[in-house]
């Protein structure tokens, strides 16, 4: 710039070009940041079922076979909790709103669901029985890493008394 330029907007400038390059620099990061997590998130398998997977071959087969028995054995509950889904959908759709109807076809479909769970966690509960402390200590971080327990927050493990 020539000597002629006023001083203000030199100053202008330079604040200009620094306010952009944060700019620039905090999309960067974040975007990195966002993909990093997303890949992440999507890299580590999450359910009831990889909850064994730091357990033994035999162990993780029992495990296995213990959840889908207890999803044959709740096939009913299943079925009910989905067509009460879709009865909750059909009176919200009703262009008269039934207010006990869909209070009473949510009930079922809680109960339902509530079975349904009430089986998986029994069938994880007879696996645990199975197991020895630090099997089990195995088993817990698993289910708080990729299970139920997921928080969505790391943890530290806690140590045993």
């Amino acid at each position: 710039m020539n000597e002629r330029t006023p001083k203000r907007l030199k100053v202008a400038l330079a604040v200009s070009v620094l306010v952009n390059v944060f700019l620039l620099g905090a999309i960067g990061g974040g975007g990195y940041r966002w993909y990093a997590v997303e890949r992440q998130a999507a890299a580590q398998p999450r359910g009831l079922r990889f909850a064994a997977d730091g357990l033994e071959a035999e162990q993780r087969r029992q495990f296995l076979q213990g959840l889908r028995a207890a999803r044959r054995a709740a096939a009913s509950d299943v079925d009910a909790a989905r067509d009460g889904r879709h009865q909750v959908e059909q009176l919200l759709r009703q262009p008269q709103f039934e207010r006990d109807a869909l209070a009473a076809a949510l009930a079922r479909t809680r109960e339902a669901d509530a079975a349904v769970r009430a089986r998986l966690e029994s069938s994880v509960v007879d696996f645990a029985a199975t197991l020895s402390p630090e099997q089990r200590q195995t088993l817990a971080d698993a289910l708080v890493q990729r299970g139920p327990l997921r928080t969505g927050q790391a943890r530290p493990a806690k140590a045993a008394p």
